[in-house]
């Protein structure tokens, strides 16, 4: 049986494309629908398609493209994209096109065709198989750029190692973008008048012979706003660079940084681009993954990527699940944002601190291995590394990120501890609605205990005191507030008053219901076992 063919869905083509190279016209059918190949169609070709195309309609402008539309929509094309001569033909274009069924994407007069040809190939190519509208995975070179973006409020493109443009960001504001970067994404290529000042100052051999932030600065006459650049390596070989310009503000503070991990994260990109390690990166994942679990000894991972597995190591673990409580005490709603955006930017900063980090996701968190850290390194640094992911996904995604810091362990055979403990420590964060944002154990140990205390009382009904399972059942057939009367009580250690401005009644209200309650169930809440026992079995969630 064949593999599954890749397919991505209209919608993230459009965002790997950009509007700087293309515009929707039409699209009857909306911007779900399947593109599963893209093909050329040379004039002197018969109009015809296969199903799931997308057909890049070359020399027919105007009306001599209407037997293009009308093939693609009679041999199910997703979408067929032309150049327009004037914007008189955009509504007759796409006139025809809602009538062929088929959408109609626009090319702009300055674009070439085969940069189309390759992005779109490119960003197909990246997709997984399965499920249609799966393009920006982790891998994908746009959403990487779109990320670092963000990171150093700047204009990024990622350039191959002579000179082409591979990927870039998304801008708002066309003001935004000097000439230099108008002019390298509509010819695919930075300009030669450009690209030779840059080699009279001294960029290249720079970016040739070192792994630091170069800057260059801002040249009005020649229509060029500041930039940082960096090399993309793999070894000691260039694989391409990242440029990022700035745009209406200034750069970011830690803009050098970003960059940084940002180059080292596109090195594998580009090295799984060529298909030279694409074998090497799966097993990396699957191998990441068994250590994690513990299925896995650390000597095949250690093995394959030459790592000392005797050296301290230690995983820290991110969930950008909230609570509603966390919502509500930070002001803050989750956006709606692709895995990879949260993994780039873990990637991406992780990459700048550690260089031999790996990043995995294990839904719906992520994880990172932190392998060969200095003998001399301690939970503060970490905490410190990971406080730095949080501050940025807060900053820039809006995102109420968590973190927690796994133990340091003496070498990669014992990392499944370290994931253990990353994950008692975001449970807790989460059941316990504990309110910062980082955390290694000894900071939260006591709500990390209690919440899996409470897990084994939620486990095992047999362990609970039925009393209080009859309060609870009391309260909730007659709308009563016995139980969080009692809860509120015990957890202000027996203060009548503070408990009774809590709860926003009067001391005397709450005594009679602490009264009602023993009467109840039979409770002597003089006695501190009976006392401890309601504290914990109270704190479970609400069954049924």
């Amino acid at each position: 049986m064949s593999p599954p063919a890749a397919r991505i869905g209209l919608r993230q083509l459009l965002m790997v494309l950009g509007d700087s190279l293309v515009e929707v016209q039409a699209a009857p059918a909306g911007l779900d629908v399947e593109i599963r190949e893209v093909s050329l169609l040379d004039p002197e070709d018969p109009p015809t398609a296969q199903p799931g195309e997308l057909v890049l309609v070359i020399g027919a402008r105007g009306r001599a493209a209407f037997p293009a539309l009308r093939a693609a929509g009679r041999d199910g094309a997703a979408a067929v994209v032309v150049k327009l001569d004037g914007p008189g033909q955009a509504a007759v274009l796409s006139e025809a096109a809602a009538e062929a069924g088929v959408a109609l994407l626009s090319l702009r007069s300055e674009a070439r065709w085969e940069q189309v040809h390759a992005l779109a190939r490119a960003a197909l190519d990246d997709a997984p198989p399965g499920e249609p509208g799966m393009g920006a995975e982790e891998g994908d070179l746009f959403s990487l750029a779109q990320t670092t973006a963000i990171l150093t409020s700047g204009i990024v493109s990622i350039e191959d190692a002579a000179n082409r443009v591979l990927a870039y960001s998304r801008t708002t504001d066309s003001d935004e973008a000097d000439d230099l970067r108008r002019r390298s994404i509509l010819g695919w290529q930075g300009p030669e008048g450009y690209l030779a000042k840059l080699r009279e100052w001294g960029v290249f051999q720079h970016l040739h012979s070192s792994d630091e932030v170069i800057g260059i600065d801002s040249h009005p006459e020649l229509g060029i706003r500041r930039r940082l650049a960096v090399a993309i390596r793999s070894g000691d070989r260039q694989l391409g660079t990242i440029w990022v310009q700035e745009g209406s503000i200034p750069l970011s503070e830690r803009s050098r940084q970003a960059l940084l991990g940002a180059a080292r994260v596109a090195a594998l990109h580009l090295v799984r681009r060529r298909r030279e390690l694409s074998d090497d990166v799966t097993l990396t994942r699957t191998l990441l993954a068994g250590l994690l679990d513990g299925s896995t000894g650390p000597q095949p991972l250690a093995t394959h990527l030459g790592f000392d597995a005797t050296r301290p190591a230690a995983v820290l673990g991110f969930s950008y699940g909230t609570t509603e409580a966390y919502a509500t005490a930070e002001g803050a709603v989750v956006p709606e944002l692709t895995h990879s955006e949260v993994t780039n930017l873990v990637s991406v900063h992780i990459a700048a601190r550690h260089r031999s980090a790996l990043v995995t996701q294990v839904d719906p968190r992520i994880y990172v291995l932190l392998p060969q850290l200095p003998r001399g390194i301690d939970t503060d640094t970490l905490r410190g590394w990971t406080q730095e992911i949080t501050d940025a996904a807060r900053r820039h995604l809006g995102l109420p990120l968590r973190g927690s810091v796994g133990c340091l362990v003496p070498g990669l055979g014992d990392v499944p501890e370290s994931r253990r403990e990353a994950d008692r420590i975001l449970d807790a964060m989460v059941s316990a609605g504990v309110s910062v944002a980082v955390a290694a154990l000894p900071d939260i140990q006591a709500e990390v205990l209690v919440s899996e205390i409470l897990t084994l009382l939620a486990a095992r009904p047999e362990i609970r005191d039925p009393r209080l399972t009859a309060l609870l059942s009391h309260d909730s057939r007659h709308q009563g507030r016995l139980a969080e009367t009692l809860l509120t009580y015990l957890n202000s250690f027996g203060d009548i008053r503070a408990a009774a401005a809590q709860l926003h009644v009067h001391p005397n209200t709450l005594r009679y219901r602490l009264r009602r309650a023993e009467q109840l169930t039979g409770l002597d809440l003089s006695r501190p076992d009976q006392r401890l026992l309601a504290m914990l079995q109270l704190r479970l969630p609400p069954t049924g």
